[in-house]
């Protein structure tokens, strides 16, 4: 009885577990999507690296939220194209997105020469430990000009997550569910999750999304934490689907997603929020 009951007991507390997803690594300590805070949250602990993919002129994945050179984080040679669809691999090394602190966050390290990461380069870090890769494809419909056509995309992040052997590490998420929809179409097995954004008008919010997303074969549902409420992360659990909320710095909302039961947070800081979380029991 007492070793059933010491069963339970973990299997409660491996349920109650809410993994922290560090958000483009964990930009409110380094510069984002740069190996170095990629790095520090996987010295914090993270279960998850998030992060942005876009495509270089010559076909390389490459690592930014951003689709051209953001002047508030990022400088540029003179002379050098400043999006990344139109540059090579060679001209976006070129960038340094590390001396220019983001001003959003004031406790952010600069780290002078921080490149632009590859997709590659990233992966490469997988030995480091035990957490996963939540990594997004950056296109829109309303912008083709910017990546390759949603099935070439597809192809390319899968070929770099089988090269690297890490299809069980990996969530492809995105908010053009293209891209999810084609990647299932090549992987039966690889999690997908569906981005939902802020600011939508309210009789699109009320469309059926965790519906929409089971439609097309995608496991996982992130909404934006204002867009997160108990109801509907119930209505996830109940068609069997994940839901991952992004992305949350404050202690309040942690605690709200807590109680509407999220599987897991994205959040700029993981280091607070792991704090937090093992404060309150929950790691």
């Amino acid at each position: 009885m007492k070793i059933a009951l010491l069963l339970l007991s973990l299997l409660l507390s491996l349920e109650a577990k809410i993994l922290v997803h560090g958000h483009r690594g964990a930009r409110a300590a380094r510069p984002e999507n740069s190996i170095a805070a990629f790095e520090y949250a996987i010295a914090q602990g993270a279960d998850f690296l998030e992060l942005d993919l876009a495509v270089t002129k010559d076909n390389v994945l490459v690592v930014s939220h951003d689709p051209q050179l953001n002047p508030a984080i990022c400088m540029a040679p003179a002379g050098l194209p400043l999006v990344i669809r139109e540059s090579t691999l060679a001209q976006i090394k070129q960038w340094d997105c590390g001396s220019k602190r983001n001003p959003e966050f004031p406790q952010q390290q600069t780290i002078p020469g921080t490149r632009i990461p590859t997709f590659d380069e990233v992966l490469a870090l997988a030995p480091k430990g035990n957490f996963g890769f939540n990594v997004e494809t950056k296109s829109s419909a309303s912008k083709p000009q910017l990546t390759p056509p949603p099935a070439e995309f597809a192809r390319m992040v899968l070929d770099a997550v089988q090269k690297h052997k890490l299809e069980s590490r990996v969530i492809i998420q995105s908010f053009d569910w293209r891209t999810l929809t084609e990647l299932r179409k090549l992987s039966p097995t690889l999690h997908l999750s569906a981005l939902h954004p802020t600011g939508m008008a309210e009789a699109v919010v009320k469309l059926d999304y965790v519906q929409a997303a089971k439609d097309l074969g995608i496991d996982m549902v992130s909404p934006h934490y204002r867009l997160t409420t108990k109801a509907r992360v119930d209505e996830a659990h109940a068609a069997g689907m994940k839901v991952v909320p992004w992305t949350a710095n404050d202690v309040k909302i942690w605690d709200q997603l807590i109680a509407d039961g999220v599987d897991a947070i994205i959040t700029d800081d993981p280091a607070a929020l792991i704090a937090h979380l093992k404060a309150k029991g929950l790691r």
